[in-house]
């Protein structure tokens, strides 16, 4: 009878986090060691359900690093990594990130990297995972480019990971810590765009945030999470709540608005109205799935704001909207698999 694996899991976003949390709860916590690096609300989340970490890369990064900074960091998370992983004798590696590939390939430990971006859109990233990783998970509407004989592709998405019914139920009470009862509420989201990937594009800068906040305020209570400093006139809305609270909030809401893939997605597999604005649009397969196959979200170009404006005040006027979009959801729902569950079995199941 073959051991179980000793997985070294590394996250380097809250999503990542998300989409294993589910996985955590099954194995045995001798079964594996969690490396993060700081970014946005990911250590809190670790803190707040109580998991043990090492952090690995304790500064915040934003925006501005030049590409040599960018390359240094990625090698010291490496060579970090590749200490660990001998220090606790890890059978597997896991991540959405380059840095597992490396050391895998250098140490020959098998590599599993998870992703949901096509590969041809972040050619950075998948030139290095393509051929040093020693499998490729991702949602079977995604490409994995010239890797695809490594792919492990599933009928599903990486939010349903922790997002599906089966794993998740919104609490009311939760989200009515920071919604208004009787009123319409409203969840923007601004992102940090500071990723290699993000280099050149751009989202809901200050000025088209503040006007957003002027054309919904009068229908509801406006709401807003930032990963970057937010300007006099904006700060009032950001909601103070815990890190592992937000899907609860998000759930309710009537309206999601923002630059964040993730979040729009989530808020989509959640059924609640998700506008999407920034120069990712049309470029990656989950989230136009989720815009033209099931009606869930909109995304609109960084050329297009009255677009987005637009959009944003036709949502205001439909009845019952938050019925109707869960309709569309159980839709999605019934054609998607537990992908919680897929990820374990891949991970355990793997010799």
């Amino acid at each position: 009878m073959s051991r179980p694996h000793k997985i070294l899991f590394y996250l380097g976003h809250p999503a990542h986090y998300h989409f294993f949390s589910r996985v955590f709860k099954t194995l045995n916590p001798e079964q594996y060691t969690i490396v993060i690096k700081t970014k946005d609300v990911l250590e809190q989340l670790l803190r707040e359900n109580n998991l043990p970490y090492v952090n690995i890369d304790a500064e915040a990064m934003g925006a501005g690093r030049s590409f040599l900074r960018m390359l240094a960091d990625l090698l010291n998370r490496s060579y970090q990594i590749g200490k660990l992983a001998r220090k606790h004798r890890a059978t597997l590696l896991v991540a959405s990130a380059v840095e597992v590939a490396v050391i895998g390939k250098i140490f020959r430990i098998p590599s599993y990297v998870f992703f949901e971006d096509d590969f041809e859109k972040i050619k950075p990233f998948a030139k290095i995972a393509g051929p040093l990783a020693s499998h490729l998970v991702c949602p079977d509407c995604c490409s994995a480019w010239k890797w695809n004989h490594k792919k492990i592709g599933y009928n599903g998405y990486h939010e349903l990971a922790y997002l599906h019914p089966d794993h998740f139920t919104p609490d009311e009470s939760i989200a009515y810590r920071v919604l208004k009862k009787g009123k319409k509420n409203f969840l923007l989201r601004f992102s940090q765009l500071g990723a290699y990937h993000d280099k050149g594009i751009s989202g809901l800068t200050d000025d088209k945030a503040n006007l957003l906040v002027s054309m919904l305020s009068p229908h509801g209570r406006v709401m807003i999470t930032s990963e970057r400093p937010l300007p006099p006139s904006l700060e009032p809305y950001r909601i103070q709540i815990k890190a592992s609270d937000i899907h609860h909030v998000l759930a309710f809401a009537d309206i999601y608005i923002g630059d964040s893939q993730t979040m729009t997605a989530e808020a989509a597999v959640l059924g609640t109205p998700a506008l999407r604005y920034n120069d990712f649009v049309r470029e990656l397969s989950y989230l136009e799935e989720l815009e033209f196959r099931y009606d869930l979200t909109y995304g609109f170009k960084t050329t297009d704001f009255d677009g987005l404006l637009n959009k944003a005040r036709q949502l205001l006027t439909m009845p019952d909207i938050k019925n109707t979009w869960s309709v569309k959801r159980n839709k999605m729902l019934t054609e998607k698999i537990n992908v919680a569950a897929f990820f374990t079995e891949v991970l355990t199941k793997t010799k």
